[in-house]
């Protein structure tokens, strides 16, 4: 066993010797690939991540003696989380689906953007179609796409304000899945903590994008959990309205009734008299009971408006998220290293003999 360990170890230093031998050809691959990695290392644009934290306070079953019941009962592998969703649908971990959703995406085609270098605005939909350019690589590709479909006609040339999601243009979905593949919303199953990522290759861009998503969200989850309740509450003012318009009314013939017959003291007078008061005190009690209500539904409204912590606001990055341009050189000038190996031992000998045959 020694033996065989020992010459597999020389095997595998002779091959290294045999391919640093060859020093012509290995200074070739490695130059040429080398070079190659500059090239796809200046075309490929680099790429800035800005990054916002938020804590949202969890409603309904999301707090109190429910969740640490389920946070103690996942530890041992069971699932209580259906009395969350009994209390609240729209709970953290779906928030990700909801940036995934052509909806949402799209109601960031018209969100004003500028670059750190260039001061003109333009909308976040003419950034991407614009400025996010492809690598030469991919050119082929994207004129052979073109060529097949020339025929199309493009239904929007221009970013809308609102995009028919029933019926979008290929240019429209094509700028929802890039914007899908830049944005991400990822959530702490035991903290709850939303952390927004949004990549760009402007870092201010990626910024602006990353506080909008903030607060689209909180706007979103905040219309969603006050809906009920802000309905709720304009009814009731309507009907608060409603009340006390006709208690005044009342109130007014009343008094005008009194005035009117202040010496009198007829039987049928008293009765009339009587007659308005008990109409003008009913009235004062549905005008009471509705403000009453009025003031519990907007109590409500204040309970179920979700709050959020923010943690990390949006900031605009320093240093690129993309792989580094050196390391893109590296790794290039590693393959070809690995591709002159191969080409020194398996393939060299074999072409030269068959040349010499």
């Amino acid at each position: 066993m020694e033996q065989e360990n020992k010459s597999r170890e020389i095997d595998v230093i002779g091959l290294t010797i045999k391919v640093l031998q060859d020093k012509k050809s290995l200074c070739l691959f490695f130059i040429v690939f080398a070079l190659i990695g500059v090239v796809v290392a200046l075309n490929t644009p680099k790429h800035y991540t800005s990054a916002v934290v938020l804590a949202p306070e969890l409603s309904g079953g999301g707090i109190g003696a429910n969740s640490t019941l389920s946070d103690m009962a996942s530890n041992f592998g069971i699932d209580l989380g259906s009395t969350k969703t009994s209390m609240d649908a729209l709970y953290p971990e779906i928030y990700p689906d909801i940036f995934a959703s052509n909806d949402f995406v799209i109601k960031l085609f018209n969100v004003p953007v500028r670059q750190k270098e260039k001061p003109d605005t333009k909308t976040y939909y003419t950034h991407i179609l614009t400025d996010n350019k492809p690598p030469f690589w991919t050119y082929p590709t994207r004129w052979i796409k073109a060529y097949f479909q020339k025929s199309e006609i493009s239904k929007s040339n221009k970013a809308k304000a609102k995009s028919d999601i029933l019926e979008l243009s290929k240019k429209d979905y094509g700028v929802c899945e890039a914007i899908k593949k830049s944005i991400s919303c990822n959530i702490d199953k035991k903290t709850s903590v939303i952390t927004i990522n949004v990549t760009d290759i402007d870092p201010m861009v990626s910024a602006i994008i990353a506080d909008t998503l903030k607060n689209r969200l909180q706007e979103y989850i905040t219309y969603y959990r006050t809906k009920k309740a802000k309905a709720d509450v304009a009814y009731y003012s309507k009907l608060y309205r409603a009340a006390k318009l006709s208690y005044e009314a009342t109130q007014k013939k009343y008094a005008a009734y009194c005035d009117a017959n202040q010496d009198v003291q007829l039987q049928s007078f008293i009765s009339k008299r009587d007659e308005l008061e008990n109409d003008m005190q009913l009235k004062y009690n549905a005008y009471t009971q509705y403000s009453a209500q009025l003031q519990n539904t907007k109590a409500k409204l204040q309970e179920v408006t979700p709050a959020f912590t923010v943690i990390q606001d949006a900031s605009v990055p320093i240093q690129a998220s993309s792989t580094p341009r050196s390391f893109v050189v590296i790794l290039w000038a590693f393959i070809g290293i690995l591709v002159d190996a191969i080409w020194v031992l398996l393939l060299k000998d074999k072409i030269f003999k068959a040349k010499g045959k």
